[in-house]
């Protein structure tokens, strides 16, 4: 599974601000207001400017790499239109783990270390008062600190920036759980900065490196948060590209939240006979229809709210008659952002049946937990949070359907956001293709590029098929994910897009991986067979030679990488 990553460069974050919300859960404002991440710019001594990143919160921290999703506006209740800061781009090589920490129980690994964990003691050595330690991820500044406590923040917090020396000597002398062994912390014109001990922190990570790898066990159930993609509610043939992309987005931000230890519950659940077959060639994970909710509850609600369709007209078929949103966006205060032509609405018997599945997810949710865990001990007053992922197409229809849900429902989730994915433009083709479409000509490249490479002969051989269809979804997924999920996304059709030779195809980076893990195995046949002689103990191995910033950047994702994360 590709992963999915967020960055401060580029604005809001999607997982990062989704955990924000289901972590803070609970606290005195029912909206679950995001808690947001102050940037600030520092000068080293050759004034050159540096990014410097800082948790979001005291709950949910970031780390800035080369991300696979750079940004994606999720709408707080009602759908804001944020300007984009810059153009989104596509990237190579991704480094395979995730950027997020969401403070869950979990089952803490003996000695694992944590950017979470190292940040939080600094902040607290610090005394009380907002966080203010950023975590230096730029090659020029990690010659100098790993972290950096910058000059503007300290004068908040002191006054006139003069960090006591007591202050200085605790930060220098921390320790606990999780916290990496600090080497010195000393200000600079920057601010205070600190440098980690790497070669203690190389032999930990390298010689627990299974303790990274594998994701914790939650100690009790995560919050709950329930995905909507409505673009699942037709057949295949009605999939565009721009919802197929939301499709593809629900699924991964689903995948994401779980290896957080987040509920997920997914939303619709098919009836087409057809589209679990499809979502099954782009391993898409999403449940299957058994029987409709009931719509009576909702019905009765709905006529005793509703006004004429039409003055002195005949209601359409499937139509009950009409609503006004404005009121109920007048009595939340929630005005702000919506549309400004949100005013009637006709209330249809699909509108019911959609608004009924969506009741009876968030209302029977499933209680049972996962084997090892306790039970949740005030499931009661667990939080559901309503995440719709749609297209741009469906923004408005959701925008009504979200303000007609409070209306009828009383207990209908407070907290719904709107993840609007944009346009998908294609180039290279005068008719707008198809879901389907797009797949078939993706797997047809796929076995063109594999008969020029490898022969026809492999092409025609049963046992590729399998990894043919893997090859097609894997490029796909790529292709969708690789933008920000509402800015437009440009696809080309041309057999160049599924090359080897460039750095930002999606077959580009499957090729390589498969590479490397070609190359691992090769090693491991070879060392078995004693051509090679075996790798000596860790311990035995002196990391203070490791001086190049780059040998502690690529160390750097494991030591920082949160429980609970792949």
């Amino acid at each position: 599974m590709i992963s999915m990553r967020e960055t401060v460069r580029s604005g809001p974050r999607p997982v990062a601000r989704i955990l924000s919300l289901v972590a803070n859960a609970g606290d005195d404002d029912r909206t679950l207001g995001l808690r947001r991440t102050p940037r600030f710019r520092t000068r080293d001594k050759a004034g050159q400017t540096g990014h410097a990143e800082r948790v979001l919160g005291p709950k949910v921290g970031s780390c800035r790499h080369n991300s696979l999703w750079r940004t994606c506006q999720l709408r707080d209740r009602h759908p804001i239109r944020a300007r984009v800061s810059r153009p989104s781009r596509k990237f190579g090589l991704l480094t395979p783990c995730f950027r997020f920490r969401l403070l869950l129980p979990v089952a803490m690994a003996t000695g694992r270390l944590g950017v979470g964990e190292t940040l939080g003691a600094l902040n607290t050595a610090l005394g009380p008062g907002d966080p203010v330690w950023f975590k230096e991820t730029r090659a020029r500044h990690l010659r100098a600190r790993d972290f950096l406590a910058p000059r503007p923040a300290l004068q908040a917090r002191f006054g006139d920036g003069q960090v006591p020396e007591r202050v200085i000597r605790a930060v220098a002398g921390l320790q606990g759980p999780g916290v990496a062994p600090v080497m010195r912390c000393a200000p600079t014109p920057a601010g205070l900065a600190l440098q980690l001990q790497r070669p203690a922190v190389f032999e930990r990570v390298l010689g627990a490196v299974p303790a990274y790898a594998v994701p914790a066990v939650p100690a009790a159930p995560g919050p709950r948060v329930l995905l909507h993609c409505p673009a699942l509610r037709g057949a295949p043939g009605s999939l565009r590209l721009s919802r197929l992309r939301a499709v593809l987005v629900a699924d991964h931000l689903a995948r994401a939240l779980r290896a957080h230890g987040v509920r997920v519950r997914l939303v619709p659940a098919v009836r087409d006979p057809h589209m679990p077959t499809f979502l099954q060639q782009l391993r898409v994970d999403w449940p299957a229809a058994s029987e409709s909710a009931a719509t009576e509850a909702l019905r009765s609600r709905a006529l005793a709210e509703l006004g004429p369709a039409r003055e002195g007209g005949a209601l359409a078929p499937g139509v009950l008659g009409t609503v006004s949103l404005k009121e109920v966006l007048q009595e939340r205060g929630r005005a702000a952002g919506y549309d400004p032509k949100l005013d009637k609405c006709l209330v249809t018997e699909d509108q019911l049946s959609v608004l009924a599945e969506l009741q009876e997810a968030v209302s029977q949710w499933p209680q049972a937990s996962p084997p090892g865990l306790a039970a949740a001990p005030h499931a009661s007053a667990d939080v559901c949070m309503v995440v719709h992922v749609v297209s741009c197409e469906e923004e408005f229809q959701q925008q009504k359907l979200d303000l007609l849900w409070w209306k009828l429902d009383d207990q209908a989730p407070l907290t719904q956001k709107h993840l609007v994915c944009g346009p998908v433009k294609v180039t290279g083709t005068p008719s707008k293709l198809t879901a389907p479409e797009y797949y078939e000509f993706r797997h047809t490249q796929v076995c063109k590029a594999s008969a020029l490479k490898h022969g026809r002969d492999l092409v025609q051989d049963p046992a590729w098929t399998e990894i043919f269809s893997i090859l097609s979804a894997a490029t796909i997924k790529f292709e969708m994910l690789s933008t920000a999920p509402q800015s437009q996304l440009l696809l080309a059709l041309a057999d160049s897009s599924i090359s080897t030779k460039g750095t930002r195809s999606g077959t580009f980076v499957m090729y390589n991986c498969a590479r490397l893990a070609t190359l691992f195995e090769g090693y491991k046949h070879s060392t078995e067979q004693g051509l090679y002689p075996t790798f000596p103990p860790v311990s035995s191995l002196d990391f203070s030679l490791l001086q190049d910033e780059t040998c502690w950047a690529r160390q750097q994702p494991w030591h920082v990488q949160p429980q609970g994360s792949t």
